[in-house]
């Protein structure tokens, strides 16, 4: 017989966890378990109206929106789309960099009812064929700088709407005449982020959100909706759509809030400088600040002299980011001497957290930055370090209110392993997605019969609940705070008329990401062209996902069963680099 101890947790006797030890090591004032609620998206936001109309909820280069008036942008935004045949669990993509306008699309889409499909815009057209063959989107709300590409794609997957945003609509009057600044894509100049000419048949943005404001009537979405389709990549190298419920988010974003006790409503300022695309920053950037009534500083991308200049007009409270940004902003700020004491908390994910990158950031800012874990499938925080002196290097520290954890043979995730022997990681809790869009086989592997999420990584667990990373049975490659698939950077290469063999790797970085290396056998006859083979990556794939290095093997080492053994690759290419 199990005994109920907490929400949702037994304590078990083959499971060493499920008494959930970590909670003794909980921050001041961080609840257990965070209270059930069948709120929306749509409720979240309409609460945040009406507590903090008055206050700023987003800032674009200094242009402010109020909640008050997001609420109004928002409402004619739904109106707008309804009138284009939007309605209930119809997915609306969105293919955006970080500005006012997505959102406001983020929003009205839940409004109504209907799906958001997030999309990375710095995406190829390949790419993004893939994913639109997916999700099957009717209507596409696009950054207009890759509205062509959208109208391009062939009919079969082709939007039957098109609205194209300008990002320069959203600034300051004053900043809208001559400007230059850099834009989020790798493969653009640094050129002006003027409003580019848009395809024919795309509607512009801007003249359709003049409609009248949604009328009450318009059915509003429950908990249990789908809300997003967030894609992330799979082992198979194609991506996957993991379907997040508003009831996923709303949690995830409860979560987050309730981990930093002495956020205080109405009066914090988060910056916005992860992609609001990417499940992190949706989550920490968006719906969390929303939950809070904060105020939200948002960057098309993440650029030091920019962040700077914003640092010198308003500081923020909280900055969810990747390792490299905060060591490139406290070596920045101590150079042009920009104050950061005003940045209390920092929550790192996506990649490990260096010591060394603690340090200086808090020295930096007297503030506390803190590693923490997730996945898209967890919306995606799970794990984190407490806000506090209880916080462990070394670990991604315990997981979050209402989650639970188990660490089990990879084998038989039945079995659960010692306090300390690793393991695979399982996680549960109302974070936790409903399953891969579409994908019935995909889903049952990910999520056990009895709701456990299998993370793929290998973990230990201490006696205190504490979880420390030892290595993922996945073989994603985490770069720059994004995941990149090796098969699908190897299909790519496969199809240079040089490369007969390719191999795909990560090779950690001393800030504690991994770079893209390619291990390639060249055809017989053929000359071994480094530049050329990553020049056409690049027509292929999105700039982070090209490899950094092209390295020459002559065979590559092979399975029995002829699988390509990628550790070996990645260890034969850190012997060379020594």
């Amino acid at each position: 017989m199990r005994r109920r101890v907490h929400a949702g947790t037994y304590a078990d006797p083959v499971n060493p966890l499920a008494s959930r030890p970590w909670l003794a090591s909980y921050a001041d004032g961080v609840p257990h378990d965070i209270a059930a609620s069948d709120e929306t998206l749509v409720d979240m936001l309409d609460a945040a109206v009406a507590a903090h109309g008055k206050r700023p909820a987003l800032d674009f280069f200094g242009a402010v929106t109020t909640y008050r008036d997001l609420g109004e942008q928002v409402d004619r935004a739904a109106e707008a789309l309804r009138r284009l045949g939007v309605g209930a669990g119809d997915r609306v993509a969105l293919v955006l960099p970080n500005c006012p306008q997505h959102i406001v699309a983020f929003y009205a889409v839940q409004r109504l009812g209907a799906i958001v499909v997030e999309h990375n815009p710095r995406y190829t057209a390949p790419e993004l064929r893939h994913l639109f063959e997916v999700h099957g989107a009717r209507v596409a709300i696009v950054w207009d700088a890759v509205a062509d590409a959208i109208a391009d794609l062939p009919a079969d997957v082709r939007p039957a709407q098109i609205v194209a945003v300008r990002m320069p609509d959203a600034l300051p009057w004053h900043l809208r005449v001559g400007l230059r600044l850099p834009l989020p894509s790798a493969r653009r100049s640094r050129a002006a982020m003027t409003a580019a000419p848009t395809a024919a048949g795309v509607l512009d943005w801007a003249r359709l959100v003049r409609a009248r404001r949604i009328s009450r009537r318009v059915p509003r979405p429950v908990a249990d909706d789908v809300a997003v389709l967030q894609f992330t990549s799979g082992t198979t190298g194609r991506p996957k759509a993991a379907v997040l419920t508003h009831r996923n988010l709303r949690a995830n974003a409860a979560q987050s809030a309730a981990w930093v006790p002495d956020l205080v409503p109405g009066r914090e300022v988060f910056y916005g400088i992860l992609p609001l695309f990417h499940a992190y920053g949706l989550t920490l950037c968006v719906t969390t600040a929303v939950s809070l009534g904060a105020r939200i500083v948002l960057f098309p991308l993440f650029d030091v002299p920019m962040t700077l200049t914003a640092l010198r007009r308003t500081q923020p409270t909280f900055l969810p980011a990747v390792p490299p940004i905060y060591d490139a902003l406290a070596r920045a700020a101590g150079r042009a001497r920009v104050n950061l004491s005003g940045i209390r908390h920092a929550i790192s994910g996506a990649m490990a957290l260096p010591a060394a990158t603690v340090r200086r950031w808090e020295e930096a800012t007297g503030g506390i930055l803190v590693e923490g874990y997730g996945m898209t499938e967890s919306s995606p925080i799970a794990i984190g370090n407490p806000m506090g002196p209880q916080r462990r290097a070394g670990t991604v520290g315990i997981p979050f209110p209402s989650t639970d954890i188990r660490v089990v043979d990879p084998d038989d995730p039945a079995r659960d392993r010692a306090v300390g022997e690793p393991g695979e990681l399982l996680l549960r809790g109302p974070q936790v997605f409903r399953g891969y869009w579409n994908q019935p086989e995909e889903t049952a592997q990910a999520l056990t019969p009895d709701g456990w999420l299998r993370t793929g990584d290998i973990v230990t667990a201490d006696a205190d609940g504490f979880v420390a990373i030892v290595d993922r049975i996945k073989e994603l490659i985490i770069t720059g705070g994004f995941n990149v698939s090796p098969s699908e950077v190897e299909q790519v290469l496969l199809m240079h008329p040089d490369v007969a063999d390719a191999a795909v790797v990560g090779v950690p970085r001393a800030d504690g990401g991994e770079s893209v290396v390619a291990a390639v056998v060249v055809r017989e006859g053929r000359e071994f062209d480094a530049a050329a083979i990553r020049a056409a990556a690049r027509e292929g794939l999105a700039a982070y996902k090209v490899p950094r290095t092209v390295v020459r093997f002559d065979t590559l080492p092979r399975s029995l069963i002829g699988k390509v053994l990628r550790r070996e690759v990645r260890e034969e290419i850190v012997r060379r680099q020594a």
